[in-house]
Formats: C-alpha cells, sequence, structure tokens
C-alpha cells in the first residue's frame, strides 16, 4: 500500500475538499483524484463521498481513519529511525503564513547548504490547526504564534521572534497619537478566530476606546493593503518582512510593552526527528545572529 495515498486520504478528509488537500500537498486536484481511486480500488470499499459542498469519509473511511493515522506515523518514525545517527531524512514542518515568507525562505538556504540530505515537507495554516496537528502525530513541528495557555509537558517550544503590536495606518498619518488614531479613524480588525487577533483583541480592550469597525480579516497583507487605501487603521504583530510591496504605511509604536506576538517552533519531545529539528535551530541561531550583527 502506497503511504502517499494513504497521507492523501487523511489530507482530503481533514481539508473537506479534494482541491484544498491538492493545494496543501503541491499536486493538482486531478492528481489526488487518482490516488483516491488507486486506493479505494486497493482496499476494495468507499472511502469518501460528497455531503453538499465538501468531501466527508464514507462509512468505511470513518472505520478507516485511525488505522490510517497511525499508519502514517509508524512510516515516518521508521523512516527517521533508519536515519537516526546522521541530520538526514524527511522534516514535516507546519507555518503560518507570514513565518512561510518572512522566516523559511531566510532560514532554508542556508539549511539546505549544510545539509543537503534533509528533504522538508512544509504545510501553511493557522497556529490553532497546525498546533493540533503536532499533537496528533501528523506534523513533527510548525511554527506558529505561542499558544495563550500551558501547553503539556510532552511538548517543547522555542522562541524564534517577538513581533510587538503596532497601529498601522495611511503614510499621510505619520507622528499622530494612535490612540487619537483609534478613537477617530474607521478599524479594520485582525481575525479574533486567530492567536495573533486575541493579543490584538485584549490590548484593545484594555484601552476603553469604542471603535468604528469596519471589517474583520483573517490575512495581515490583506490587512496592510486596505489601510494604505484608506480604509481605516489596525492594531497588528510588526510581522517578519516581506510586507506588501509599493505600501505607503504609518507604523506606529504602541504602549503596550507586554504584548508581543511570540513566534516560534514547536515539536514533541520524543520526536524520532529530534536530530533534524536541532539542525534547524542550530542554523536558525546561527543565521539570524549573523544578521542582527550586519544590521549593527
Amino acid at each position: 500500500m502506497n503511504i502517499r495515498f494513504v497521507e492523501t486520504f487523511l489530507s482530503v478528509v481533514d481539508h473537506g475538499s479534494l482541491v484544498e488537500a491538492a493545494r496543501r500537498l503541491g499536486l493538482t486536484p486531478a492528481a489526488v483524484a487518482q490516488r483516491m481511486a488507486a486506493l479505494e480500488n486497493e482496499v476494495g470499499v468507499r472511502l469518501l463521498m460528497r455531503s453538499g459542498r465538501v468531501v466527508v469519509p464514507a462509512e468505511a473511511g470513518v472505520a478507516a481513519l485511525g488505522p490510517a493515522r497511525k499508519l502514517c506515523q509508524d512510516a515516518h518514525a521508521l523512516r527517521a529511525s533508519a536515519t537516526s545517527g546522521t541530520s538526514s531524512g524527511e522534516l514535516r514542518l507546519g507555518a503560518i503564513a507570514t513565518a512561510l515568507t518572512g522566516i523559511i525562505p531566510e532560514l532554508f538556504t542556508p539549511l539546505l547548504a549544510r545539509y543537503p540530505q534533509i528533504t522538508t515537507r512544509i504545510l501553511p495554516g493557522i497556529s490553532g490547526d497546525l498546533y493540533r496537528r503536532v499533537v496528533e502525530g501528523d506534523l513533527d513541528a510548525a511554527i506558529v504564534v505561542r499558544p495563550q495557555f500551558a501547553m503539556p509537558k510532552g511538548l517543547e517550544w522555542r522562541l524564534l521572534r517577538s513581533e510587538p503590536l503596532i497601529l498601522i495606518a495611511p503614510g499621510t498619518a505619520s507622528g499622530r497619537d494612535p490612540q487619537s488614531l483609534l478613537a477617530t479613524e474607521p478599524f479594520i480588525r485582525y481575525d479574533r478566530n486567530f492567536w495573533g487577533g486575541k493579543l490584538a483583541d485584549r490590548y484593545l480592550a484594555q484601552t476603553g476606546i469604542t471603535l468604528r469597525e469596519r471589517f474583520e480579516l483573517d490575512a495581515l497583507d490583506a490587512i496592510a493593503v486596505m489601510v494604505d487605501r484608506g480604509l481605516g487603521v489596525s492594531v497588528v504583530p510588526d510581522w517578519a518582512p516581506p510586507w506588501p510591496a509599493g505600501l505607503s504605511l504609518a507604523k506606529l509604536p504602541l504602549p503596550a510593552k507586554n504584548l508581543a506576538r511570540e513566534i516560534g517552533l514547536i515539536w514533541v519531545r520524543s520526536s524520532p526527528v529530534i536530530r533534524l529539528l536541532h539542525a534547524f535551530l542550530e542554523v536558525y541561531d546561527e543565521h539570524f545572529a549573523r544578521q542582527a550583527e550586519l544590521a549593527t
């Protein structure tokens, strides 16, 4: 049985869509459909069915979910054990959107130059979903926003960067008081379903300012573009560049010294690919220490 096909089945179930599973796996929807057809033909039962606009597991698919997840985890652990004495093998890494653009491209050039034998599968997502997938063993590690709750003792956390909350406004507002802007300008809210959005919401609640809310969005890039177009102001973390090009924004500091979005790596302490994770962090420390030296 092809493990990749089983992983594809799990991805379709997790995301409820062949199209979304294809996007996450870097495949075409047709390739995902072919994999599912081949897997169903091999096991001899229907695993998926359509329910309205989403794809859900059929009765046999529901029964197969647990064994399928264990099969994939065992296969990954076997591959990791075979290369446990070297910094080689496959690393299944989740990452939030700003880490995909601001951390991973910077890091993976020196990482792969030093350890060309490492292969990486990168899964984009939001912090809550990626955290869950690390806990369940679907991912080896993830770059996420630090949870606002106590993590289990079996998890490890390593801070990678701290991003203070700032107010962004059109460039013409440079030098103005951020509290005054919050009180007078339309407000574009960072989605409170996101861990970073919850942090911004906590700051806003402390101010006691009555906001004139216009939008609530889950994409930081989109918020920045809307602010540039004069549609409002927003409280966001000062995320790792690049920011969208060609924008004229005023980034105003906020009196919130203890409120910052912490971005870090999370993994299971007993991970079978711990050597790969140590290699990742080793290169991160060296690369960004060098960047800091160049900036001073």
